[in-house]
């Protein structure tokens, strides 16, 4: 009888690690998904739009109508490598220098 209950006391360690496994492989798969459901919903659409600004930078031209980060309009009067110059208002001599990333929209002439 000792030997009976001695046996049925392994089996349930048996079945309590097995289980123990188990839940730590469901650990495993619920954080890879939420891990993988971030990616999907934060990351991916920041690249998506990182892509799409390098693009449309990538396409200025002098001419081209610009909003810049800080809210001014103004138009394109000359593009060097990583820099434009920037023609702000009526007056023909405010023109100043910023660098492309300082671009948030462009518009080409007759577009909008």
């Amino acid at each position: 009888m000792g030997i009976l209950l001695a046996e049925a006391g392994a089996g349930t360690a048996d079945v309590a690690a097995g289980s123990a496994g188990g839940t730590l492989l469901m650990t495993i798969i619920i954080y890879g998904g939420m891990i993988a459901a971030m990616w999907f919903f934060l990351f991916r659409p920041q690249r998506k739009e990182r892509k799409k600004l390098a693009e449309m930078l990538s396409t200025l031209e002098n001419g081209d109508c610009v909003l810049t980060t800080s809210g001014f309009i103004g138009i394109v009067i000359d593009i060097n490598d990583d820099t434009v110059i920037v023609e702000f208002g009526n007056n023909k001599n405010c023109r100043i220098p910023m660098e492309k990333s300082a671009i948030s929209r462009v518009e080409k002439p007759g577009e909008a």
